[in-house]
């Protein structure tokens, strides 16, 4: 979700007043020269009215009358309701055509009805979504830069097919989908819809992979790979997000957090049984690379790959199962109950 970065503002309007007042220090007097001190409170009030007339708009055009989460926890991250461009007709290419790829680029990858897809990051936070299909069948691939949460999702409802756009807003600093049917809100990391008609529905999580090209072109030669042809002029060789994902800092609340691990810490999450666990990347770095575990009363086994940098959750047969690679402060934001891995050595 690109927030107010040329202004470097959070969503809040009391701050972003402050910061537009600060940034018309060096021409405010060229206006304003009669006034003398005045201008601080005039520019405070306008910028004030300013923000309040750009974030609020974006709150309408949505059914708040259902929720299942505080509407008043439910912010702007600054661009209007599909600001932020979903792919509703995604382009591919062949693994040899993906020449804008090195094999350090991070992306999202899945394997359906025999098929593998890769989506680079540099696209996906430029889009946040992709609705797509497999063999015909419909799925859902979302991307949410500010919680590097990466999760794929099966939009088929009760027979139905749901396809979604952005929101441009934010719960708990992760991205708040929409659905084109009934515009209800969806949280990503909480995988259902949180206000509108759809509000307790729950969307499948699929068990997407969060790797590098190298690895995955290496695992599976055949992939496709989501083009930068997508109807859109962006410049994917840029991170609009600047060096957020090395930065302690977070750009929106996120709530009650766990600070045993820095905030942005990788790690992989799963949740059987009704129980969540988290394996902190920093832990699993320390001990056997593959090993067994208990999630509830399910075996899993977990494999950590540190060049990479990544790690899956598989089951007893050897099949990936839907887990989700994010930072530290999303899973904690969202499990806070959540059982975390120790490493013994």
């Amino acid at each position: 979700m690109v927030y107010l970065g040329a202004f470097g503002l959070k969503p809040d309007i009391e701050k972003a007043a402050d910061a537009g007042v600060r940034l018309s220090y060096g021409w405010r007097w060229l206006f304003f020269p009669f006034l003398g001190i005045k201008v601080e409170v005039l520019m405070r009030l306008f910028f004030r009215f300013f923000f309040l007339f750009l974030l609020v708009p974006s709150l309408l055009g949505f059914d708040f009358n259902r929720h299942s989460i505080p509407v008043k926890e439910i912010v702007s991250g600054g661009p209007p309701k599909d600001g932020i461009p979903a792919l509703l007709k995604p382009q591919f290419l062949d693994a040899s055509q993906a020449l804008f790829l090195s094999d350090t680029d991070r992306l999202l990858e899945l394997v359906q009805r025999g098929e593998a897809k890769a989506y680079p990051l540099k696209i996906l936070n430029w889009h946040e979504i992709v609705n797509d299909q497999f063999g015909g069948r419909p799925v859902l691939i979302t991307y949410c830069p500010l919680c590097g949460s990466g999760m794929g999702f099966d939009p088929v409802i009760k027979g139905k097919t749901y396809t979604f756009g952005v929101s441009g807003l934010l719960y708990k600093s992760d991205v708040l989908m929409y659905d084109h049917e009934t515009e209800s809100l969806w949280s990503q990391l909480k995988q259902e819809a949180v206000t509108g008609a759809m509000t307790g529905a729950r969307l499948p999580l699929l068990p997407l992979v969060h790797t590098t090209w190298g690895v995955w072109r290496k695992e599976h030669p055949d992939t496709r790979v989501l083009s930068t042809e997508t109807g859109y002029i962006r410049d994917y060789s840029r991170d609009p997000y600047g060096d957020y994902a090395t930065s302690p800092r977070l750009m929106f609340p996120a709530g009650k957090t766990n600070s045993l691990y820095p905030a942005k810490e990788w790690m992989i999450g799963i949740v059987l049984d009704g129980k969540a666990k988290v394996y902190p990347f920093s832990e699993l770095s320390k001990g056997e690379k593959v090993f067994s575990d208990q999630v509830g009363s399910s075996e899993v086994h977990i494999q950590y790959d540190p060049v990479s940098h990544s790690a899956r959750i598989k089951d007893h047969s050897g099949n990936d199962l839907p887990a989700v690679t994010s930072y530290w402060f999303a899973w904690t934001a969202f499990y806070p109950e959540t059982e975390v891995y120790r490493s013994s050595r």
